[in-house]
């Protein structure tokens, strides 16, 4: 839709095209409410997008699409994606040594499977034998956390006592070895924290997504997500390029013009939210920070995610990309992508050093492609989070979505944006 286009009256006005605004549209749009959708930016996903730069698709920090989310799957022909899977395991460097980590529902009795680094091989060294990360009971009980986390019902898990995650998993029985040289760098990407502070019943929903589902990549990048979600929306009804000044009852004040309306659902990122809404009160947020170099070789074979379990407390993840999903990478190139949790942004040549010892190799010959940093990648969600469900109505047909609702993931956004539109329906039948 053009500025010019844009109507003076609907019954609602969704602020913000992100995951929750399109999927409170969707919702609406099933339910035949007239609907408008204003999204300040000129395209779609808000931090979900994906940018083509000299053939390398450079997504906003690294994202993934987890098959298991029941809102993502239910709006979105996953098929139609052409999605790229990574390894159903991790590998931990430790030392001289890579730990393959296996799924631990796969394989809860293996113990982890350690394999000489390729540079190693090549110098002749002797690597010293380090033993395996954490304890063959730790690997149980993971894989029974797990299973538990992936068969209960989300009701069962979201009413147990709620705690912090580090909490949970010191309550789990996991040794303090496994929680530091895998648990906390993996999840540290998970959440954009390694203090694990994030609630219990968040890490259990995650648990239970991995579990249950495959992780992913587009075709196209992260940023077909969106466009996926927005594909059945007549575009007469989105209007990109269109900032909300103001909302109050019954009006949205835009770049564009005033737009009257029945109901007002914000949809934006927290910090445009509690601008619009100042009672929604402030929202901290978790940052990271996303390295992306290209090579000609590979460092690894395979699209499995590694982890630092020399508690260096620096890169949380790094992964070919390209081997899940090759359209990330031109011909005879591969994307290495990085990722960093918290607010300091480190100096690529420091970020290029761990990267060396974490593969095991040479990576003098690396490009540099760009370095993204997300200050505001996710909603800080410590406990209590009760059933991931906060309040979408604030009174006097003004509503509120997005993953600071629910859960800070892709379902959280999906899940809010569709929970809050029931919630306007509701309120315009009444």
């Amino acid at each position: 839709m053009t500025v010019a286009e844009l109507p003076a009256q609907t019954d609602v006005v969704i602020v913000g095209g992100g995951l929750a605004g399109l999927a409170a549209a969707r919702r609406l749009h099933r339910a035949g409410t007239p609907w408008l959708l204003v999204e300040a930016a000129e395209r779609l996903g808000g931090r979900v997008r994906t940018d083509a730069v000299d053939g390398y698709l450079i997504d906003r920090g690294f994202q993934v699409v987890n098959t298991a989310y029941p809102r993502l799957s239910a709006l979105v022909d996953l098929t139609s994606l052409g999605l790229g899977y990574f390894t159903q395991g991790v590998l931990v460097r430790r030392g001289e040594m890579l730990h393959r980590m296996v799924h631990p529902l796969r394989d809860p009795f293996g113990a982890a499977r350690t394999v000489l680094t390729g540079l190693a091989d090549a110098a002749g060294v002797e690597s010293r034998r380090i033993s395996s990360v954490g304890r063959a009971g730790d690997r149980l009980r993971l894989a029974a956390l797990a299973a538990r986390c992936a068969s209960l019902p989300v009701d069962r898990l979201l009413t147990a006592p709620e705690t912090s995650t580090e909490a949970a998993l010191r309550r789990a029985g996991l040794s303090d070895r496994i929680v530091e040289e895998l648990l906390r760098p993996f999840l540290s990407g998970v959440f954009g924290e390694r203090e694990l502070s994030t609630s219990s019943h968040v890490f259990a929903m995650i648990v239970r997504s991995f579990a249950r589902g495959r992780i992913g990549l587009p075709a196209a990048g992260i940023g077909a997500l969106p466009e996926a979600v927005a594909t059945p929306l007549p575009e007469s009804l989105i209007a990109l390029g269109v900032s909300a000044a103001s909302v109050r009852p019954g009006l949205v004040r835009t770049s564009a013009g005033a737009v009257r309306c029945r109901a007002v659902l914000v949809a934006t990122d927290p910090a445009t939210a509690t601008a619009l809404l100042p009672a929604l009160g402030r929202v901290r947020m978790h940052s990271l920070t996303t390295y992306y170099h290209s090579t000609a070789e590979p460092p690894l074979g395979e699209p499995i995610l590694l982890l630092d379990g020399d508690r260096r407390e620096l890169v949380a993840n790094t992964v070919v990309v390209s081997r899940a999903a090759p359209t990330y990478a031109p011909a005879g190139r591969h994307l290495v992508a990085t990722s960093v949790a918290g607010p300091v942004v480190p100096p690529e040549s420091v970020v290029r050093a761990e990267l060396a010892r974490l593969y095991g190799r040479a990576v003098d010959d690396w490009e540099h492609l760009t370095t993204v940093p997300v200050p505001e990648a996710l909603p800080a969600a410590p406990a209590p989070q009760g059933r991931l469900r906060k309040p979408v109505a604030t009174g006097e047909g003004i509503f509120v979505a997005g993953d600071h609702r629910g859960s800070p993931s892709v379902q959280g956004a999906l899940a809010s944006g569709w929970r809050a539109a029931g919630a306007v329906v509701g309120y315009l039948q009444g």
